[in-house]
């Protein structure tokens, strides 16, 4: 049985919120696209700076395609019960963030890596202090060899002060 939920005008079906997301993420990607294209995207061998945005618009809109489509193809969910919002994972990330734009700017690219992918591992409830630890180190060791290494990232990888 397909049940349909009454919100404002609209009738909104149980699949509807996946739906939705990917429209709205293809719309995103299409903008991102869009307005990337204002700027010169060159080619892969000498990239303009409208290149990563362009690249990264078609990605999120072909996301968005497969999302959509997954979500009309899928059955509706045989439970409507309502969960209540996970503030720690909420609060992991906005402290993530916020130590990253800190320690990036007074600690350098090691300790602001370390602590945004250990604070956001620890939001999940799922992740033990040993497993996020571990992440965190393995993340550093793979932003350093890429942002500092490979691709020399004008932030040090230790900063004091």
């Amino acid at each position: 049985m397909h049940r349909e939920q009454r919100v404002g005008l609209l009738t909104l079906s149980k699949y509807s919120r996946d739906y939705y997301g990917g429209v709205l993420m293809l719309l995103i990607g299409a903008g991102v696209v869009f307005k990337g294209l204002g700027y010169q995207v060159g080619s892969l061998t000498h990239m303009g700076p409208g290149y990563f945005p362009v690249a990264v618009g078609l990605v999120l809109a072909a996301m968005g395609v497969l999302i959509a489509m997954g979500a009309r193809r899928q059955a509706p969910a045989a439970s409507s019960a309502r969960h209540p919002p996970e503030w720690r994972g909420w609060i992991c990330i906005i402290l993530a963030n916020v130590a990253f734009v800190l320690l990036g700017r007074y600690g350098g690219l090691i300790p602001a890596t370390f602590a945004v992918t250990f604070i956001s591992a620890l939001g999940d409830r799922q992740n033990t202090f040993k497993s996020a630890i571990m992440l965190a180190l393995a993340m550093v060791a793979v932003s350093a060899i890429v942002f500092f290494w490979a691709l020399q990232l004008q932030l040090p990888l230790f900063r004091w002060g």
